[in-house]
């Protein structure tokens, strides 16, 4: 019979082709959750969005993207930090199996939307990185939040982590350029090449300040955000 036959690992463990199916099965419901959450944060970053349109004629977010940790990434995760293999242990241990990136026209649109976005009573705020007040050795600028959101299944409630990024347009063309280069490169960049990208990282930030002032110029100084709310990373 088909559940009969099994799969061996180092020849030291095995497993029959009904227990691969329930730990696929298993799997599968584990990045369920993951999905659901990220559709939950989604829709609260959509509303905010088509609000700002409707009732402020302006839009502060360009583009909105989101992503889930395929199943072999998180098992890469799992051996790089040493963590146990039990979902547990995972939820815990890792907090960025969803994702989502929002970015914005200006720097103080990525503040306005992190303070809308976290001070609704249903998000949590795990923790915080603020990547655009202190930039990264080599120029990287992002705001970071990991945030909770509560998911409804059938069998109940369950809280789900979800990371959100924060970054202006200036900021996302660099981070694109330097994942490909570190990527082409296999991490092993030439030193000189890193020199030129924290150079080019400066170069978007003052873009950031300058473009930023033409709009203040040209719509009027608009409330500034709120700060204040950053902490480590787990």
């Amino acid at each position: 019979m088909a559940d009969a036959r099994t799969l061996s690992v180092d020849d030291s463990v095995s497993y029959s082709a009904g227990e691969l199916r329930a730990m696929r099965d298993e799997f599968q419901r584990f990045l369920l959750e993951y999905q659901f959450g990220l559709r939950e944060v989604e829709t609260k970053i959509a509303i905010l969005q088509d609000e700002f349109q409707l009732m402020h004629d302006y839009n502060p977010i360009e583009h909105v993207t989101s992503r889930v940790k395929s199943p072999d990434s998180i098992v890469d995760k799992v051996g790089r930090k040493g963590i146990e293999g039990d979902f547990e242990s995972i939820r815990a241990g890792i907090t960025d199996i969803a994702g989502v990136r929002v970015t914005c026209s200006f720097v103080r649109d990525a503040y306005r939307l992190f303070d809308l976005l976290t001070q609704q009573d249903d998000i949590r705020v795990l923790a915080v990185k603020d990547y655009i007040a202190e930039p990264k050795a080599n120029g990287y600028k992002s705001l970071h939040a990991i945030v909770e959101v509560p998911v409804f299944l059938s069998t109940g409630r369950v809280d789900v982590p979800v990371e959100v990024q924060f970054r202006t347009i200036a900021m996302d063309f660099w981070a694109s350029l330097e994942h490909k280069i570190y990527y082409k490169y296999d991490s092993q960049v030439p030193a000189e090449l890193l020199t030129e990208l924290t150079a080019a990282a400066e170069t978007a930030s003052e873009l950031d300040v300058k473009m930023e002032r033409l709009h203040r110029e040209l719509h009027g100084d608009e409330s500034r955000p709120l700060r204040g709310r950053t902490a480590s990373l787990t």
